[in-house]
């Protein structure tokens, strides 16, 4: 499957999620930068919230693609206790290494949103998406963090993901209110680029702007006369 943009692969993602559209508690979150467009076309498509949910990994000092937890939007700390244990890494050289991260969060929270408050996920039911999933590690980490907010739904739809990261992303939502969407799973994936014509960089003013735009349409009073 060919996608001409991440705009069009939120919109083919919103045909397979019609059952919400209109809900009132719906919350669309893009990670960003690339989800963020996917999420703003879902939004659209649905009627919903959008927002962004920032993640950060928390690597190995030193080898910082290992994660040993990652930090989120609203607060959230995921430890990987595996990696933590295996490794012996100490209390305080781990949150030393999170409070970094926290930092950035906040930065860019503050810099996307504007001003305007974190949606409410308690209670609601929450898409989370992004423009693929290759090991799908980060998605992994905002799922976690997400759960922390106890959301009534969580549904992780994304346009394509590596055949073998779609399975276990299956085993992780497995619940009977978690749901795993994914248009195209490909045995070998060799890049979330590769099945895009147009997998041009998002920058983070262009996430303002569709955050903006999307605050703007729910906004009391939008479209009418």
């Amino acid at each position: 499957m060919r996608l001409s943009h991440r705009t069009d692969a939120g919109r083919r993602l919103a045909s397979r999620l019609t059952e919400y559209a209109g809900m009132k508690d719906l919350v669309v979150l893009g990670l960003p930068r690339g989800g963020v467009p996917v999420a703003s076309a879902i939004a659209e498509q649905l009627d919903a919230r959008l927002d962004t949910f920032v993640v950060r990994k928390v690597g190995v000092p030193g080898h910082e693609e290992l994660a040993m937890g990652a930090v989120a939007s609203g607060g959230v700390t995921v430890r990987n206790e595996g990696v933590l244990d295996g490794l012996g890494v100490p209390s305080d050289v781990f949150e030393a290494c999170a409070e970094k991260q926290r930092r950035e969060v906040e930065r860019r929270e503050a810099l996307y949103r504007d001003g305007r408050s974190p949606p409410e996920l308690r209670d609601r039911n929450v898409i989370l998406t992004d423009d693929g999933l290759a090991t799908g590690a980060t998605m992994r980490a905002a799922v976690e963090a997400v759960r922390k907010a106890e959301p009534r739904r969580l549904i992780v739809a994304v346009p394509v993901a590596a055949r073998d990261t779609a399975d276990r992303f299956r085993r992780l939502l497995e619940g009977p209110r978690e749901t795993f969407v994914c248009l195209d799973e490909p045995a070998a994936l060799d890049g979330v680029g590769r099945w895009y014509d147009d997998f041009r960089q998002i920058g983070d003013g262009e996430v303002r702007r569709l955050l903006d735009a999307g605050a703007r349409r729910r906004a009391p009073g939008a479209g009418k006369a």
